[in-house]
């Protein structure tokens, strides 16, 4: 049997190839620091810059007069704050972020490789490179969280569904040490996460192992999913330990705050367009096709994952999500379902992809290119047109009225300036009785009200207002004596409060604020406070974890590189290989025997596949190639 001449396009895009594509999209734009406005990265860098100093202490003095931080995964924080000491604190966030935006596309091919062929999966995997969702994420939202945790979940998952086939030991350490990893990175992510990805991908090991191993018990992969089940619960227990614990200590019973992705988005349609059609992009160009590919048995989980999740992410626009989470509805953000809902959709864009292309060919292909590079770019540039995020304010003059004199034994307070209070937590000792973390605050002056941070109180309300009028009354108790005002709004009710103004800096921009009678700051008691045991722990498992899972995963590579079996090559006669028959977008994957002897019909993850559906009609099909490969 001869190979027939093949173009580029009937090929997969080799990985490395991908990965460049997403660093020259991604890595000017982290180069130039563009997410260092978002939304949450200055919040994530303040949590990196207590751990840059007091590694094993994880009460934090600097907000919300002293909080645990055990209340968030620490591990993208540690990574942050180890490579601040050698590039600073803004490069080090860059360069977390930077690695799991490269990484996306690898754990998309991987996850996509699992239910497509590896041709469908590279173009899923190149999508997913310009995905509308995932740069709001990074661009405006700062979810550094939710982008690590998520793409380590997708990286666990094939050694998740191998085990369950194979039952290999590598298989199954590796799986639930990436998982660990996961876990230690962001805590949303594996309690509601989880749901989305792992059910289905039971359903489809446990669907092809059926098929591959006629006659075998079923009870041998039910088994295997137990045994990683409990492992995996036991581990990320331990990993996580410090932070279930104050969770049993200290539930989440503050008042609700208001969140936009919670919105009704028919009786909102702006908010539909902010949180489900820039996320989307051309994407939603895919829905009619991902429901009608999603009909074949193979496909079915996948797309029943997809469309809850995608009901998730349509926030309050259903009862859905409000029956199901109960009272997490008001604690959690909807953007990350949509960020999942369009993961999942993934591999049915891989698949239209290829149906594009084999009947269109280069046309097909540039229209393809222009669509994702355009949902990328106008997520990126949202925030212009749809101004969410205002210019980012000079802090450098609060910070450095902070550190002279011995002001930071004094604690103080920031209005008007969003996310800029967090830049000065990271740069200053003085502490603040206000900050960016809801679930870290616990004065009563902020739980009794529905706001997020006295800072922007009055996009609260009432309820914010209110809660600024409780901390101005108690000032002499938490040791309140320094208030920094960037909005005129704020003044009257200061004037009121007798607070007078003392100074300003550029030129009026930033007025300074101050009281009598207020003494210098002291230690709030509070019992969340861990004792050092939990901050030993803390500051060494969930690192830990991290460098004994990069340790594996490179010893891996170089064990599979070393035994051949690092990707399959062509070769002109079959020999004891089978072919790959490509015919249109139509893939029929064959087993390819395995040389270490697994069980019987258990494929090798991206060139064991079976069950592949047509995904085109038979009229529509361009002719035959014939590929043969050959293990090494």
């Amino acid at each position: 049997m001869s190979t027939a001449p093949s173009s580029p396009l009937n090929r997969p895009i080799p990985l490395l190839l991908i990965v460049l594509f997403a660093f020259v999209f991604h890595g000017p734009l982290l180069m130039m620091k563009v997410p260092a406005n978002s939304y949450d990265a200055n919040f994530h860098m303040s949590m990196a810059s207590h751990y840059a100093h007091h590694w094993f202490n994880p009460w934090n003095e600097k907000s919300f007069a002293g909080f645990s931080q055990t209340t968030y995964p620490p591990l993208t924080h540690q990574w942050t704050a180890i490579l601040s000491h050698l590039i600073g604190l803004t490069y080090a966030y860059m360069l977390v972020q930077g690695i799991f935006v490269l990484l996306l596309p690898i754990a998309v091919f991987r996850f996509a490789e699992l239910w497509t062929s590896k041709r469908a999966a590279s173009y899923a995997a190149l999508g997913s490179v310009f995905l509308g969702s995932l740069c709001l994420l990074v661009y405006e939202d700062g979810q550094l969280g939710t982008t690590s945790a998520t793409t380590l979940l997708l990286l666990a998952l094939p050694f998740v569904y191998r085990y369950i086939l194979r039952g290999e030991p590598w298989d199954l350490m590796l799986g639930l040490l990436i998982s660990y990893t996961a876990a230690a990175a962001h805590h949303a992510t594996l309690v509601f996460g989880t749901v989305f990805f792992v059910l289905p991908l039971i359903w489809l090991a446990l669907q092809d192992y059926r098929d591959q191993c006629p006659g075998e018990a079923m009870i041998v992969p039910l088994r295997r999913i137990a045994v990683f089940g409990f492992l995996a619960t036991l581990g990320i227990g331990v990993v996580l330990l410090p932070y279930f614990l104050i969770l049993l200590k200290d539930p989440i019973k503050q008042i609700p705050i208001p969140h936009l992705s919670r919105s009704n988005f028919i009786l909102q349609p702006v908010w539909a367009i902010h949180y489900l059609l820039i996320p989307f992009g051309a994407v939603a160009l895919a829905l009619p096709y991902i429901f009608y590919k999603g009909a074949e048995p193979r496909l079915r989980p996948l797309l029943l994952a997809f469309y809850f999740a995608l009901l998730f992410g349509l926030g309050g626009t259903t009862p859905l999500p409000r029956w199901i989470l109960g009272r997490a509805f008001e604690i959690l953000t909807f953007e990350r379902f949509t960020f999942w809902a369009i993961l999942l959709a993934m591999p049915f864009v891989g698949l239209l992809a290829i149906h594009v292309i084999d009947r269109y060919r280069v046309r097909g292909a540039s229209v393809l290119v222009i669509a994702a590079v355009a949902s990328a770019s106008l997520a990126v540039a949202w925030n212009v047109y749809f101004p969410l995020i205002g210019p980012a304010p000079d802090v450098d003059p609060i910070i450095k009225f902070l550190n002279e004199n011995g002001r930071d034994q004094y604690r103080y307070l920031t209005l008007g300036y969003a996310n800029g209070m967090s830049k000065i937590a990271s740069y200053t000792n003085a502490p603040s009785v206000d900050g960016e973390y809801n679930s870290g605050r616990t004065l009563p002056e902020l739980t009794r009200h529905g706001v997020g941070q006295l800072s922007s109180a009055k996009f609260y309300h009432a309820e914010g207002m209110m809660a600024l009028s409780d901390m101005l009354r108690h000032a002499s108790h938490y040791g309140l004596k320094y208030i920094f005002v960037h909005d005129s709004y704020y003044e009257p009710i200061l004037t009121f409060a007798g607070w007078q103004q003392i100074e300003s800096f550029n030129h009026g921009e930033t007025t300074v604020w101050t009281t009598i009678g207020v003494p210098p700051a002291t230690t709030i008691p509070s019992p969340l406070k861990p004792p050092p045991w939990q901050g030993v722990m803390w500051g060494t498992i969930p690192f830990g974890t991290s460098l004994l899972t990069i340790f594996l995963v490179l010893f891996a590579m170089k064990r599979r590189t070393s035994a051949g079996l690092a990707e399959p090559i062509e070769t002109e006669t079959g020999g004891d290989t089978d072919a790959v028959i490509v015919a249109g977008d139509r893939e029929e994957v064959p087993v390819i025997a395995e040389p270490t002897g697994p069980p019987k019909g258990a494929p090798e993850a991206g060139t064991g596949q079976v069950g592949i559906q047509d995904s085109g009609s038979y009229e529509e099909q361009q002719p035959v190639q014939l590929e043969h490969r050959k293990l090494s």
